[in-house]
C-alpha cells in the first residue's frame, strides 16, 4: 500500500514510499554505507594531514555529515524524500572519489547494493501481495 505517488524511473523507486521489503533492503544498504563512508572520511583526513593539506578538517566535516546522511536515509525511507535522499547519497559517494580515489570503487559497490535493493525489493513486495490477496489476507505495512 503505498501512502504517496510513487515516481520511478526504469522500474527503480526515485522519489515516493516504498514498500515494506523495499525499505528494509534499502535502509540496510545506505546503513551499512554508513560505515564504509565514516571510515573513507578518516582516510581522507589521514592522507590529507600526512600530506600537510590544509582542507584535512574539512575533509573530516564533509565524510561525517555524508555517513550521518546515511543514518538520516535509512531512517527516512518511510518519507517520500527518503529514496530520493539515498540517491544523492550514492553519487556523492561516488564523487568522493575525487578526493579518495579507492571511494570510487566502494561507491559503486554500494550503488550496485542499492540498485539491487530497489529492484528486488519491489519484486518481493509484488509477490508478497499478490500471495496475500490470493489467501484473502490484508498485506502489513
Amino acid at each position: 500500500m503505498k501512502t504517496a505517488v510513487q515516481q520511478q524511473i526504469g522500474g527503480l523507486a526515485v522519489y515516493g514510499v516504498p514498500d515494506r521489503m523495499t525499505r528494509r533492503f534499502a535502509g540496510i544498504v545506505v546503513g551499512s554505507e554508513t560505515l564504509a563512508v565514516f571510515l573513507g572520511a578518516l582516510v581522507a583526513w589521514a592522507i590529507a594531514k600526512a600530506q600537510g593539506n590544509e582542507a584535512h578538517t574539512s575533509y573530516l566535516v564533509v565524510g561525517l555529515v555524508l555517513a550521518v546522511l546515511c543514518i538520516v536515509a535509512a531512517g527516512s525511507l518511510r518519507r517520500p524524500w527518503g529514496v530520493t535522499l539515498g540517491w544523492l547519497i550514492q553519487l556523492a559517494t561516488i564523487a568522493s572519489a575525487v578526493i579518495v580515489p579507492m571511494m570510487l570503487i566502494v561507491g559503486a559497490m554500494f550503488a550496485a547494493l542499492w540498485v539491487t535493493a530497489l529492484h528486488q525489493g519491489r519484486k518481493m513486495d509484488e509477490l508478497t501481495l499478490s500471495a496475500s490477496s490470493r489467501a484473502g489476507e490484508q498485506p502489513r505495512e
